[in-house]
């Protein structure tokens, strides 16, 4: 395993590349960072679906900044971790429960060994609705996260109930190895900026599609029946509104403003529920928050910084 650079998207210095195995067997690649300044505390950060740790580089410093240390893991089934089915372009999982057994073998090889405390957690799309269903189960050692345009429910009337009934249905019969309807291999991340519904900021999409191009190993096509199934079962759970209630760690969840992956509006009435928890929404901003425009990704930060105890004065600190 290794992590991979490119001209405008070198690694961070002196990353510790983690090759992790799973109770069920499968082979996660992981990487942290310490803080080169005195560090107040962990982050350890998640990714969406179909991303990678490299996608994350200019993240990871933006924490480092900050006298935070830093981990990222891919999840099974994408990045550099190992695929669950033969063809690697499948964005696959049978049951979204599978990815706490890879926050497990994270936690145990990579945080508990060489993380400084305290922890928190950052997680983003896909990542950040693992995140919560972990904490709802409390079994999350993390003592806040930070969830990023959480995969609540999905945006726009794409799926509605009849569809969401027949994905159920065609995974049930075996069907659900093969891409949602609409997919296929062609890997997302090399698309066209035009028409793009993840950013309104060009150099950050492009610099995300020339890793991909350089390392295709790295990308992924479409969903597959069985992973869309296993997403709405896991966005049904967040419906009922004592899954929130009963989620007991701190929590700032930050919208975007003009998600057309993820909806915006469940996202508000799902963090109006928390008991323990914040919302803000940043107005304008695409799903991906942290690959935007600086004026969008600066409002993230300034609610982050905000969130995570010690994180002003050390950039106060930094900045004089």
């Amino acid at each position: 395993m290794r992590l991979v650079s490119t001209p405008d998207n070198p690694a961070p210095p002196y990353p510790t590349l983690f090759a992790l195995r799973t109770a069920d067997g499968v082979l996660l690649r992981a990487v942290s960072w310490a803080s080169p300044h005195a560090s107040r505390g962990t982050v350890a950060l998640f990714t969406g679906r179909a991303e990678f740790i490299e996608k994350y580089y200019e993240t990871v410093r933006d924490l480092l900044k900050r006298g935070l240390s830093v981990a990222v893991l891919d999840w099974r089934g994408q990045g550099g971790s190992e695929r669950q089915l033969r063809n690697p372009r499948k964005g696959h999982i049978d049951d979204f429960s599978l990815y706490e057994r890879d926050f497990v073998a994270f936690f145990a090889e990579v945080m508990e060994l060489s993380s400084p405390r305290p922890w928190f957690g950052l997680g983003h799309s896909m990542g950040a609705a693992i995140l919560l269903a972990i904490a709802r189960a409390g079994r999350c050692p993390l003592e806040r996260l930070v969830l990023c345009s959480p995969m609540i429910a999905l945006g726009g009337p794409r799926w509605p109930r009849a569809e969401r009934i027949a994905v159920e249905a065609l995974d049930a019969v075996g069907l659900g190895g093969v891409f949602a309807p609409g997919g296929g291999s062609k890997i997302g991340a090399i698309r066209p900026f035009a028409g793009n519904r993840l950013t309104s900021d060009q150099a950050r999409y492009e610099r995300t599609g020339r890793i991909v191009a350089a390392n295709p190993e790295l990308g992924l096509g479409h969903p597959t029946i069985g992973w869309l199934n296993a997403a709405f079962r896991l966005m049904g759970e967040f419906e009922d509104p004592d899954f929130a209630r009963r989620t007991l760690t701190p929590t700032l969840v930050i919208a975007a403003g003009a998600d057309r992956v993820t909806d915006t509006r469940a996202t508000e009435r799902f963090a109006s529920r928390l008991r323990a928890g914040r919302l803000v929404v940043v107005e304008g901003a695409e799903h991906e928050l942290l690959m935007e425009r600086d004026v969008f990704r600066d409002q993230f930060f300034a609610a982050f910084d905000a969130f995570i105890p010690g994180v002003e004065g050390a950039q106060a600190r930094a900045a004089s």
